[in-house]
């Protein structure tokens, strides 16, 4: 009879890389949260004020919901999660084409390196296709078929 609740307790766990993925989209919600006030570059053009605020809340919602989804393992959260990846791919490329570091330089005050933030962009596209595909690989997690987080 003991031997059962274990089993039970080992179909009810969650997996590690779901947990981890959890971690690291809570992590991007903090992240997002912490620039609420700050100028945010959206598809090649840089906001300020109550514009940047409204962005930064929408995508905290975002990140909050990721997160939420992967905790329950929805199977809707999958399709979000490859969705939310690719619309920051092309953010992020968007920005890198349009958004000049000279224009960067007046917002920030100081000088940018222009080598230095194509590599870390084209750094961060490396790792959100990375992601994208551990994620791809791993719908088989994703087994609630509710369409409510609730």
């Amino acid at each position: 009879m003991h031997d059962s609740n274990i089993d039970d307790e080992h179909e009810l766990r969650r997996p590690l890389a779901i947990t981890l993925l959890g971690g690291l989209y809570l992590f991007f919600f903090m992240l997002t949260v912490s620039t609420y006030g700050h100028p945010l570059p959206f598809f090649g053009t840089i906001y300020h004020g109550r514009t940047a605020n409204i962005l930064v809340f929408v995508d905290s919602l975002a990140c909050l919901y990721l997160f939420l989804g992967l905790m329950k393992q929805q199977n809707l959260t999958w399709y979000l999660l490859l969705g939310y990846n690719a619309f920051e791919i092309m953010n992020t490329v968007t920005n890198l084409l349009i958004i000049t570091a000279g224009d960067l330089e007046k917002i920030v005050g100081e000088p940018i390196d222009p080598s230095g933030l194509l590599s870390s962009n084209i750094s961060v596209i490396v790792a959100i296709i990375l992601l994208s595909t551990f994620i791809f690989r791993h719908r088989d997690y994703f087994t609630n078929r509710s369409k409510y987080l609730f």
